[in-house]
């Protein structure tokens, strides 16, 4: 008997996703490292502008050399492949060659064709959209296009930093060195374009429709759980919680929102019950369980 559930244990851990999935999420990757690639030659390299990570150094060592920046973009990522395979699954490793790749070929492509702007304001925000939106695209899916987070992780686990420090230091780095070949203008785009990208990447992974996490704490519960349900379609779930100071047994309620929902939730709580606890804090996916929104009054 263990030994048959040993068995559907295994199989379940190497069940392989559907072809579907398989097809939607190679496309998406594609998509993404297009994407990406656009940003890079028709938008920030023709006006010498970086981005940050194994890409930024790409772009000076192109520069100095006069070699093609797929070239490096591809040669640079390759052990950063491995280590994915090691320490993160098969199936990021390959998403990763594989964005990696299409970047690659996207950029030698596009090399000779004309760029879009050579106005540096407009090259830069649009660059850092196009090229965030691509790379946003890509880890929603289960990839990556640069090695720089992977070595983080394997950084931070050696060194009293976190992977989010060692980035920063490592992209602070990759920006004051173009300073030197670049000039300091550009090292400034750079940054502000590598701040869009940033903040591009968040709005794809996270989605425009943000959902929020909220507790409540009230003596009446029952009757904001039943607003809530009526007036905003959501569902609400009681848990059951202590006071650490009063020892009193205490109803929390917990319900996922969206963000434009907030306001309207925060009305209902106030008008029940004024002195109610309401903490609301963002979450970034959301799956399963009775999430959709029913019908209101």
């Amino acid at each position: 008997m263990n030994s048959i559930s040993e068995k559907a244990l295994v199989q379940q851990q190497h069940k392989g996703i559907t072809k579907t999935k398989l097809a939607k999420r190679i496309f998406f990757i594609i998509l993404g490292a297009v994407l990406m690639g656009v940003g890079i030659e028709e938008f920030l390299v023709p006006n010498k502008i970086l981005d940050g990570g194994i890409v930024g150094i790409s772009i000076i060592l192109s520069h100095l050399t006069g070699w093609r920046l797929g070239l490096f973009i591809f040669v640079l990522n390759i052990p950063f492949f491995f280590i994915g395979y090691k320490q993160i699954g098969k199936t990021f490793a390959l998403s990763t060659l594989l964005g990696i790749t299409v970047l690659s070929l996207t950029t030698s492509f596009l090399h000779d064709w004309p760029v879009f702007t050579e106005d540096l304001l407009l090259a830069t925000v649009f660059g850092g959209i196009v090229l965030g939106a691509g790379v946003g695209i890509v880890i929603r899916y289960g990839g990556s296009l640069d090695g720089t987070e992977i070595l983080a992780i394997l950084a931070n686990r050696r060194l009293p930093f976190s992977v989010g420090e060692v980035i920063m230091f490592f992209n602070i780095f990759i920006f004051g060195t173009a300073g030197f070949v670049f000039g300091w203008d550009r090292a400034m785009y750079s940054i502000l374009a590598y701040f869009i990208a940033f903040k591009t990447i968040d709005i794809v992974i996270a989605g425009l429709d943000e959902s929020k996490a909220a507790w409540i704490i009230s003596d009446q519960h029952k009757q904001i759980g039943e607003a809530i349900l009526a007036r905003l379609g959501r569902g609400v779930t009681y848990l059951t919680g202590e006071g650490a100071y009063t020892g009193d047994d205490k109803k929390v309620i917990f319900c996922v929102i969206t963000r434009l929902e907030e306001a309207k939730l925060k009305s209902i709580v106030e008008e029940l019950d004024e002195s109610a606890f309401l903490a609301v804090g963002n979450i970034a996916e959301v799956r399963g369980g009775r999430f959709k929104k029913r019908n209101i009054h």
